[in-house]
C-alpha cells in the first residue's frame, strides 16, 4: 500500500488550516487517514505548525513519500534532516548522540531565526502604526489650521457687529432722554411763570 505524508484541508471557507496526516494515496483528499502527524495554520504570520517529529520520522523510514507542501513542511520542522542524521547513524557515520547533538543546534538556531523574523514583524507593525498616527496628526492639523480662518473671520464678524450694534444703542436711549428732559423743563418753567405771575 504506498503511503503519502500529505496534508487534508479543514476550516472555513477563506480561513484554511490543515492537518499533515499519513494516508493511502488512493484515499480522497479529506478522507481516511493512517495517522494524524500535525497541524499547519497558515492564517497566522509567521504560519504555526505543529508537528510531531518522531512520528513522521517513523513513516518517512517506513517509506511513506511527503508531497511538495508536506516535504516543505517537514523540511522547516526538520523532520528532513532527522531522518538523514538517522541514515548516517545506521551506516555507522555517526553515533546516536552525535546525531541528536547536531539535530538541537539545528533546532536551536531555527528557534533564533524564527524568534528574529517575529521580532521583525513587531518592530514594522510598530512603525506603521506610529506612521499612521503622524498622518492622522497632520490630516488634523491641516483641517484645524483650514478652519481657524474661518472662524476668526467670524469672531470678527460678530466684534464688528456688536460695536455696530453698541453704537446705535446709546443714540436710540439719548434720544428718549432728551425727550424726557424736555418735558421736565416744561414743567419746572411752569410753576415758574405762575409764580411770577401771582407775584404780579
Amino acid at each position: 500500500m504506498p503511503v503519502k505524508i500529505r496534508l487534508q484541508r479543514h476550516g472555513k471557507k477563506g480561513k484554511p488550516f490543515y492537518w499533515v496526516v499519513a494516508a493511502d494515496s488512493r484515499a480522497k483528499r479529506d478522507g481516511k487517514f493512517l495517522e494524524k502527524l500535525g497541524t499547519y495554520n497558515p492564517n497566522t504570520n509567521p504560519a504555526t505548525i505543529n508537528l510531531d517529529v518522531d512520528g513522521s520520522v517513523k513513516w518517512l523510514n517506513n517509506g511513506a513519500q511527503p508531497t511538495d507542501t508536506a516535504r516543505a513542511i517537514l523540511s522547516y520542522k526538520g523532520v528532513l534532516l532527522k531522518h538523514h542524521l538517522l541514515g548516517g547513524v545506521r551506516k555507522g557515520a555517526l553515533t546516536e548522540e552525535q546525531a541528536e547533538e547536531k539535530f538541537k543546534a539545528w533546532v536551536e538556531e531555527k528557534e533564533k531565526a524564527v524568534a528574529a523574523k517575529v521580532d521583525g514583524l513587531d518592530k514594522a507593525q510598530a512603525e506603521a502604526k506610529a506612521k499612521a498616527l503622524e498622518a492622522e496628526k497632520e490630516v488634523s492639523d491641516k483641517r484645524a489650521a483650514a478652519a481657524l480662518p474661518e472662524v476668526e473671520e467670524e469672531a470678527v464678524e460678530e466684534v464688528a457687529e456688536e460695536v455696530t450694534e453698541t453704537a446705535e444703542a446709546p443714540a436710540a436711549v439719548e434720544e428718549p432722554a432728551k425727550e424726557e428732559a424736555a418735558p421736565a423743563a416744561e414743567a419746572e418753567e411752569a410753576p415758574a411763570a405762575e409764580a411770577s405771575k401771582e407775584e404780579e
